[in-house]
């Protein structure tokens, strides 16, 4: 919470607070379950913005409010105090001929922190501030740890993420922000079940990872004595519905990936997937559109969605390009000609400083250069279109050129919002697409998908034309909440752990 030059004045500050719980102890319980408010401070603000000081004196208003004391300022028989609860502040008045006999001075000893509930007559001060006359006042929880002073000013903003709880306390910022991702996913919600879309889960640990191409925990059933993974992905599971009539699915649920963490990845993430039958891709960019269209007007009043210093129109049409369209708009000096030329494609790998490996084809060659010269130029939201069939084994093919499948991704601010497909219900080319990755991951990917034999019966048992999304929803929060980090919209980021004395 502090630099280390100031730990010896706060744990002098803990013992003193400790000190007090010792005489709250001695006195009683320390911890009472019995004082129950009826009011919030947003709805008093809300209620009475109207209402006058005079107003106020007639309507005779009694309330009992509690939360935490944010601030306190005591002048001799009377002191003002601020108390947050989750909707905002209200300030509470305290009069010493007022209170009980002696309630005012043990006030005087609690401290910045300190849970209250208190029950008075709402009246407004000489300066027209909504504020509660206290009639009554308590102390709920005693804080042994005092409250940092300057939040904004810690040096190591790691402290915000491993400390969630006072940031909260502290930062309005993070307590806006972590609404908005409420809001958002019920707006998410909302949306598809106005679309007849039902809500399901399915299971977090799986005999066989797969949905995505991905390296997945592992992890171990006694019982059963056997390994298990947790989720790449639902969309096996979800599609598994499709074929047993379900035919509009959508999952609001985590996926695990054993990967790097940065700002745009965290090991534990939060996707939305939706399934269905009767639709291709295209409809699903089209849906995509309205729902993020409604989204950033209802979350934040507007289309026009501010991001680290850019504006995001998100109630315009947005741009679609194919993967090869996007390579050769933002490489002039590529040979569109050899777009799919192996050697071609390796050589020029090799100039942007991209991966090349013996077992890459073309396909995975293009979407190397796509990722490294590409991607981060595209800020304006933009579908890219028509991904290699090498590097999306579970996307239907396109019907005029099969080298590419009917994909596409949303890439918005430089980054991956959602991918989606016309799903292959091939079951032959499934089981051959599966045996390929199979090779994959004997050739050394650690990424490749397993084979599902599961899946493959469920295909043989006939998957109607589908399309499916995903849409990584903490990215999605970070757009809409201005965060320049994903580990601004996790309340509880993945950390390595912490040392203590």
């Amino acid at each position: 919470m502090t630099d280390d030059k100031n730990k010896p004045d706060e744990n002098k500050l803990i013992a003193e607070r400790r000190s007090k719980l010792d005489a709250l102890r001695e006195q009683g319980n320390p911890f009472p379950n019995d004082f129950r408010r009826n009011a919030i401070a947003e709805e008093l603000h809300q209620t009475f913005q109207a209402h006058d000081k005079e107003a106020l004196e007639e309507e005779k208003v009694e309330v009992a409010v509690s939360g935490r004391m944010m601030a306190k300022r005591v002048m001799g028989k009377a002191s003002f105090i601020k108390l947050q609860d989750r909707s905002g502040q209200i300030q509470v008045r305290l009069e010493r001929d007022r209170l009980p006999e002696g309630v005012y001075q043990a006030f005087k000893k609690w401290d910045v922190g300190d849970i209250v509930g208190t029950r008075g007559l709402l009246f407004r001060t000489n300066t027209g501030e909504l504020t509660v006359m206290a009639d009554e006042v308590r102390l709920l929880t005693k804080s042994l740890r005092p409250l940092p002073e300057k939040w904004a000013g810690l040096s190591d903003q790691e402290t915000r993420y491993r400390q969630r709880y006072v940031d909260l306390i502290i930062n309005e910022k993070s307590r806006e922000t972590f609404r908005k991702r409420s809001e958002i996913i019920t707006y998410m919600r909302g949306f598809l079940e106005s679309l007849d879309f039902l809500e399901v889960e399915t299971p977090m640990m799986q005999v066989t990872p797969g949905g995505a191409i991905a390296r997945p925990f592992t992890t171990h059933h006694n019982a059963l004595d056997m390994p298990l993974y947790l989720r790449i992905a639902p969309e096996l599971n979800l599609k598994r519905l499709i074929v047993g009539g379900f035919d509009r699915v959508y999952e609001i649920n985590r996926n695990f990936r054993n990967e790097g963490v940065s700002t745009q990845h965290n090991p534990e993430f939060t996707m939305l997937e939706a399934y269905r039958a009767f639709a291709d891709y295209n409809a699903w960019m089209d849906t995509t559109e309205a729902m993020l269209h409604g989204m950033a007007d209802a979350v934040n009043g507007t289309t026009l969605v501010e991001y680290q210093g850019e504006t995001f129109d998100f109630g315009k049409k947005f741009e679609r390009i194919t993967v090869e369209e996007a390579i050769a708009k933002f490489n002039p000096d590529f040979d569109v000609s050899k777009i799919r030329d192996r050697d071609y494609l390796a050589a020029y790998c090799e100039t942007v400083g991209a991966p090349v490996k013996d077992n890459y084809g073309p396909g995975k060659l293009q979407t190397e250069i796509f990722d490294e010269t590409c991607e981060a130029q595209l800020r304006q939201p933009t579908f890219i279109t028509q991904y290699p069939a090498e590097v999306s084994p579970l996307a239907r093919k396109n019907d005029d050129d099969p080298f590419v499948t009917d994909r596409f991704e949303l890439f918005i601010a430089g980054r991956e919002i959602a991918n989606g497909f016309s799903e292959l219900n091939d079951p032959e080319d499934q089981e051959e697409r599966f045996r390929q990755q199979v090779d994959q991951a004997a050739a050394g990917d650690d990424e490749a998908m397993s084979f599902d034999h599961d899946y493959i019966r469920a295909l043989e048992y006939g998957l109607p034309p589908t399309t499916g999304i995903g849409i990584g929803v903490d990215r999605l929060v970070m757009l809409l909440t201005d965060s320049p980090s994903i580990r601004d919209v996790l309340l509880f980021p993945h950390m390595r752990p912490e040392q203590f004395d």
